[in-house]
C-alpha cells in the first residue's frame, strides 16, 4: 500500500465522485464512451496503484520476461 488505509478510502470516495462527472458528460454527449471509459479506466488504475494492487506495465515486462530474448 502506498499509503494509509484512511487515504486509501478518501481516494475511492473521490474517485465515486470523479465517475460520476464522468457518466454525466458522456451521459451529455461531451465526452464518447471510449474517452469515458479511458478516462474511469486510468483513474481507476490509480486507485489501484495507491492500494498497491496495480503496477504499471507488470503485464508487458511479464510478457517480455517470457517471450524468446530474440522476440524482445
Amino acid at each position: 500500500m502506498k499509503t494509509t488505509e484512511k487515504n486509501c478510502l478518501e481516494i475511492e470516495r473521490l474517485f465515486m465522485d470523479y465517475e460520476k462527472e464522468v457518466k454525466n458528460l458522456e451521459a451529455m454527449g461531451i465526452l464518447g464512451k471510449l474517452t469515458a471509459t479511458t478516462y474511469l479506466t486510468h483513474a481507476w488504475n490509480f486507485v489501484r496503484w495507491c492500494r498497491g494492487t496495480f503496477e504499471p506495465e507488470a503485464r508487458n515486462r511479464r510478457q517480455k520476461n517470457d517471450c524468446p530474448k530474440r522476440y524482445v
